[in-house]
């Protein structure tokens, strides 16, 4: 059996970070935090000033947000089948009936088992909401998709084909794992 990684333990606590435990449970210790960068040696007094040099390891810049249909990233064949809904969906979530928050715990667990089972393409069913345009679901999910753990596994998303629910209902096209 092998061990987790820092990488996947941080992903785990970014899915358990909206979880309240239940009734009696204590909630799991919150992470270390990481060593405090050691500090450099003093220059000699009669020395010249040490330019600083940039760090090899810079802060990782977030992906760009993604919008309904927004491509940078995927060639254009791929982004071209994934609109006209001739990739093959590997799997389909209905969130209908949810609650946001149910909704919210739902696809992110959808999303990230799939991503971990190496799928592809998936379908977000959302539904169009009662009045027209003004699905609770169809709005929040957009933005879901676009905020932590789940940016980190995705390509691109963009509205469903009529036959597939159309623009109540998303296909998610996700990264592969290296």
């Amino acid at each position: 059996m092998r061990s987790v990684t820092r990488s996947e333990a941080l992903l785990w606590r970014a899915v358990l970070a909206d979880v309240t435990p239940l009734p009696g449970r204590k909630p799991p210790p919150p992470e270390e935090a990481p060593p405090a960068p050691s500090a450099e040696p003093s220059a000699p007094a009669d020395s010249q000033p040490v330019r600083a040099t940039p760090s090899l390891r810079s802060a990782p810049v977030p992906p760009p947000e993604l919008r309904h249909g927004h491509t940078a990233g995927i060639d254009r064949r791929t982004a071209d089948r994934l609109k006209r809904g001739e990739m093959e969906i590997d799997g389909r979530i209905d969130l209908h009936g949810l609650t946001q928050e149910a909704a919210h715990v739902a696809l992110n667990g959808f999303i990230l088992r799939s991503y971990a089972l190496g799928r592809r393409c998936l379908l977000v069913i959302t539904g169009k909401g009662q009045r027209q345009g003004t699905g609770v679901l169809r709005s929040a999910v957009p933005y879901w998709l676009n905020q932590p753990p789940l940016r980190a596994t995705l390509l691109t998303f963009s509205h469903a084909r009529p036959q597939d629910g159309g623009e109540g209902a998303l296909y998610v096209l996700l990264k592969r794992q290296r």
